[in-house]
């Protein structure tokens, strides 16, 4: 097995530092990022020769271009773009702030978006590379509190899929990555809004309950499992489009696939009655 060189955003703690070390483990090296570079020491320490540490943050274009730069001289070039940093945001739709959205629309779609802008002109040039975006269960199931969480994961998938069939002719492979629930911290770091009534019995009990789940009853994932089947699958050459993660994220998605087949289908003879009359 040859040494690859993977670039991880986010890489400080949760799955991004649980990604980091199972790729170091493996005997690659990592470029690693995080907005405050001090935080990424202990991955140093543990792999002085192996490591890039890099101080980048998502709403810094500027920021990012010098990273990945900084990356492709320090080995040679980027193999694995792994976009997995990112934040939460729960509040009801109408609860919503104008600064809190732009900032998880900034870090978890528009920073990714740049990221990979400024990744791909090597990749192509070079003729190979992958591209992993961390999206989620809620990038394809919405649910009450987590609109706008799900809406720029939602638009992360799009973006992943377009991305998938352009540039897998020129040798480079996109996956996108569905996890469910997994004790990454998120939930903590969640961005909030203050509450407004009416919500009482919906978006604030969900959002109660996820914040009451000090056991991680709802997060049963590993973040170590899931990061060796990451490094598993790129080292196999062999990946999905999508990968579901998480029983959890497996019954959630399967569910509404089967519901949404089922109302489409309710609706057929209207959908298809658009067309002029020849």
């Amino acid at each position: 097995m040859s040494v690859q060189t993977w670039f991880i955003t986010g890489a400080s703690s949760g799955f991004g530092e649980a990604l980091a070390l199972s790729a170091l483990a493996a005997g690659h090296r990592v470029a690693a990022t995080a907005r405050d570079k001090s935080r990424l020491c202990t991955l140093r320490s543990a792999y002085p020769d192996a490591v890039l540490p890099l101080a980048m943050d998502l709403t810094k274009p500027e920021e990012i271009g010098q990273a990945i730069a900084a990356a492709e001289a320090w080995s040679g070039g980027i193999d694995i773009l792994v976009n997995n940093a990112g934040i939460g945001y729960m509040a009801a739709v109408e609860e919503g702030q104008d600064e809190n959205i732009r900032k998880l629309f900034e870090t978890n779609f528009f920073g990714v978006a740049s990221t990979i802008r400024a990744a791909l002109p090597a990749m192509r040039k070079r003729g190979r590379g992958i591209i992993v975006n961390v999206s989620s269960v809620a990038g394809v199931v919405a649910f009450p509190a987590f609109g706008y969480y799900s809406a720029s994961k939602f638009a992360l998938e799009g973006l992943s899929e377009s991305l998938h069939d352009e540039v897998g002719p020129l040798g480079i492979k996109v996956m996108a990555i569905e996890p469910g629930g997994f004790r990454t911290g998120i939930v903590e770091r969640n961005l909030r809004s203050p509450r407004i009534p009416g919500y009482e019995s919906t978006v604030h009990a969900l959002m109660d309950m996820f914040l009451a789940d000090e056991t991680g009853t709802l997060a049963p994932g590993d973040p170590k499992r899931m990061a060796d089947i990451i490094v598993q699958l790129v080292n196999s050459g062999s990946l999905p489009r999508r990968l579901i993660l998480g029983t959890d994220s497996w019954d959630a998605i399967m569910a509404k696939e089967s519901a949404q087949k089922a109302e489409y289908d309710a609706y057929r003879e209207v959908a298809q009655s658009t067309y002029f009359d020849n």
